[in-house]
């Protein structure tokens, strides 16, 4: 008996990056060097008592728990307190996720969510979202509101995914928005969970050490008043405190949910190391490293400005985050060829949904080195 031959493996769309190979090996060839702002990765050294916190605490032969210390989630409960104005979260509705992507990815599946939920994700958004929808076998719809549906589909949507500040746009939304939001997802039922991982970045207004406010949390008193019920903020350090690396990030936010969480990822063995448990408690104590990181950005941003400017370049939102969101008025390919010439690769837009046609996403995660080899091509070529 001939067996049918059986293809293994989940058929997953290509990963989207991949697509900038040619336009990479383009820049390469610059005779100055590749400038590589298409990712946002962090390219400064980890803070020295980061890396002294992980050493410390290397001697670590038994299990860690999934849950993380109490240690670390009072870390993670004082930050919320002093830093995002979030005053009165409980230990217990913290857990540590192994980065940020990963829980995005699962989220949907760890919920419960399959066939037939609905998942609301912002129109131009980090692609990672609409992939939980399909691990989770459920449908994903892009927009920003819930009154951009239909009827049907409102009726059916279960989670709510939020991204303020957003990637790849730099959107930030305000109290007032987001409060609407929560309101209009408690009435049907959704849990909302809003991705805050560039929470600490923002600028004009929304940079409080230049005279503007906070980005708003969607834990915070004004937006859901006294209750955290069906709702589910998510951070990560790996921006604020150059730790991409230590794949180091937390969830807080409505009991019920965390304390399902914890239990799921108990049986899936999703932990996140002892040592990086021990790290991340002492970054979030320590506000003096992320204002430092924060300075050399907002100097790199401000160049970049000027200089995609110069090349043409409208800039759009990106009020707060890594990234430029840009647009020549051109095809997005177009755009990132005429970059490859000069040595440069950016983020195309359509990456982010249909909407993303037509721009590009420019990180501010180049060493000054390499920020300023890009504005030097930028401003030749204006």
């Amino acid at each position: 008996m001939t067996s049918v031959p059986r293809t293994f493996g989940l058929q997953l769309p290509d990963y989207p990056w991949d697509a900038l190979a040619p336009y990479h090996a383009i820049a390469a060839a610059h005779p100055d060097g590749l400038v590589n702002l298409s990712i946002g990765t962090p390219v400064d050294p980890t803070p020295r008592l980061i890396q002294d916190a992980l050493v410390a605490a290397a001697d670590a032969p038994g299990y860690p728990t999934t849950h993380g210390t109490l240690a670390l989630r009072q870390a993670v409960v004082d930050w919320f307190a002093r830093r995002r104005n979030v005053p009165g979260l409980s230990p217990t509705d913290v857990m540590p996720t192994v980065g940020s992507k990963e829980l995005v990815a699962w989220l949907p599946l760890l919920l419960g969510l399959g066939a037939g939920d609905v998942i609301m994700r912002p129109t131009v958004a980090y692609p990672t979202y609409d992939m939980g929808a399909v691990f989770a076998g459920a449908t994903s719809v892009a927009a920003d509101s819930l009154d951009e549906l239909d009827a049907e589909t409102r009726a059916k949507v279960r989670l709510i995914w939020v991204n303020s500040p957003g990637n790849p746009t730099g959107i930030v939304r305000g109290v007032d928005e987001l409060a609407a939001l929560v309101v209009a997802a408690r009435e049907i039922g959704a849990v909302v969970a809003s991705d805050e991982c560039y929470g600490e970045l923002g600028w004009g207004q929304w940079d409080p050490e230049n005279g503007g406010e906070a980005v708003p949390s969607v834990l915070d008193p004004r937006v859901c008043g006294d209750s955290h019920e069906n709702l589910l903020a998510i951070y990560s350090l790996s921006k604020q405190s150059n730790v991409a690396g230590y794949r180091a990030a937390f969830v807080a936010g409505d009991s019920a949910i965390v304390a399902n969480l914890v239990n799921s990822r108990k049986h899936a063995g999703m932990i996140v190391p002892y040592p990086v448990q021990e790290a991340m408690r002492v970054a979030l104590g320590d506000d003096a490293h992320v204002s430092a990181q924060k300075a050399l950005y907002r100097a790199r941003r401000e160049q970049l400005v000027t200089a995609l400017e110069s090349f043409g370049l409208t800039i759009h939102h990106s009020e707060a985050g890594l990234y430029l969101w840009c647009t020549a008025g051109e095809d997005t390919w177009t755009t990132i060829g005429r970059l490859a010439e000069l040595g440069i690769v950016a983020g195309p837009g359509t990456f982010y949904g249909d909407a993303g046609a037509g721009f590009i996403r420019v990180a501010l995660t180049g060493t000054d080195e390499r920020i300023g080899a890009a504005v030097e091509r930028l401003g030749a070529k204006s």
